[in-house]
C-alpha cells in the first residue's frame, strides 16, 4: 500500500483492455470492466483491491466512470451489482442509463 494521498486519485479507461482503472499516485487500485455495445457501455465487473476497501475509492472510481461515460454523450446497461447499488444511492447519475426499448405486450387470444 502507498502512502499517496486520497487527492491523487484519478480513473482512466483504458479501451483496449474493456476497462476502467482507479489508480492512487502509482498504484492500481480498482477497475471497472465494460464493453462497448450500440453506443453504450455495459458495465459488467467492479473491483477494488482489498487492501483499499472501505476507503471510499470504489463509489469514487464509479464517479468517475460515470462522469466520463456522461461527458461523451454516452449511456450504460449495468450488469455489475455495486454500480446498480451506486445508482439507487446517486439518482443524479439516472439520465446516464440506456433507456431499453418497449417490448410489446403478447397478444391475447379470445
Amino acid at each position: 500500500m502507498s502512502a499517496a494521498g486520497d487527492d491523487e486519485f484519478r480513473v482512466v479507461d483504458e479501451p483496449e483492455r474493456q476497462r476502467y482503472e482507479g489508480w492512487l499516485g502509482n498504484e492500481l487500485v480498482g477497475f471497472v470492466e465494460y464493453r462497448s455495445v450500440r453506443g453504450r457501455r455495459i458495465l459488467f465487473h467492479t473491483e477494488v483491491d482489498p487492501g483499499y476497501e472501505g476507503r471510499g475509492l470504489g463509489s469514487r472510481l464509479v464517479t468517475g466512470v460515470l462522469d466520463d461515460i456522461r461527458a461523451n454523450g454516452q449511456h450504460i446497461t449495468v450488469k455489475c451489482p455495486f454500480v446498480n447499488a451506486f445508482l439507487a444511492r446517486h439518482p443524479a447519475y439516472q439520465d446516464v442509463l440506456a433507456q431499453m426499448p418497449a417490448r410489446p405486450a403478447p397478444e391475447r387470444s379470445a
